[in-house]
């Protein structure tokens, strides 16, 4: 009996080792799983700071990061009177705002009021024949981009200046600024 009895402590014995072994190898696995994803957490925080590094050189909706929708600012539609002399004709034009930053778009809707105004005074002073071409159109939405954030205190070159203003203006040598309204979309566009 003394001997069975000491078999069995050799097995009590034996399977605390490998309980032992079993315990430290799934420690051990937890540990190198953490440290994988601390130093991976770290890789991609490094980057990001790199790629802010470089986005902030002017480019064309270089705010918007892959994979990140833009944000979008719905402006009530537009009911205006339109500046042809012959005829009595008016336009219904929805317009929708993309911008880059949820942030800006939250400091647009502060501004509202004087961003519609100046919308109002840009539409008032057009023909129908002007809003009906696709030309006018990009025009237009040119003019709007510029309109929408001149109440915040950018203020955007006009593109389509004439000689005289744009001899002027290359003699300032401004940094040309970066707008934060990325694009201006058109949702509804009705001219009567």
């Amino acid at each position: 009996m003394a001997t069975a009895a000491a078999g069995n402590d050799a097995a009590v014995k034996g399977g605390g080792k490998k309980k032992l072994i079993i315990i430290v190898a799934i420690v051990l696995v937890v540990v190198l799983v953490g440290v994988g994803a601390l130093l991976m957490m770290k890789k991609k925080s490094h980057a990001e700071d790199e790629e802010g590094a470089v986005e902030e050189k002017p480019a064309a909706a270089a705010h918007v990061k892959p994979g990140t929708p833009p944000t979008f600012v719905p402006l009530d539609p537009f009911t205006v009177n339109l500046a042809d002399k012959e005829v009595d004709r008016f336009a219904q034009i929805g317009i929708t705002l993309e911008v880059a930053d949820p942030k800006f778009a939250d400091q647009l809707k502060a501004y509202m009021p004087a961003i519609r105004n100046n919308v109002l005074i840009v539409l008032s002073h057009k023909t129908s024949a002007e809003l009906l071409s696709v030309e006018g159109k990009e025009t237009l939405a040119k003019e709007i981009r510029r309109e929408a954030v001149r109440p915040m205190g950018i203020e955007l070159d006009d593109e389509d200046e004439d000689e005289g203003a744009s001899s002027k203006k290359k003699k300032k040598k401004k940094r040309p600024v970066e707008s934060p309204v990325t694009q201006v979309l058109f949702s509804t566009f009705i001219v009567q």
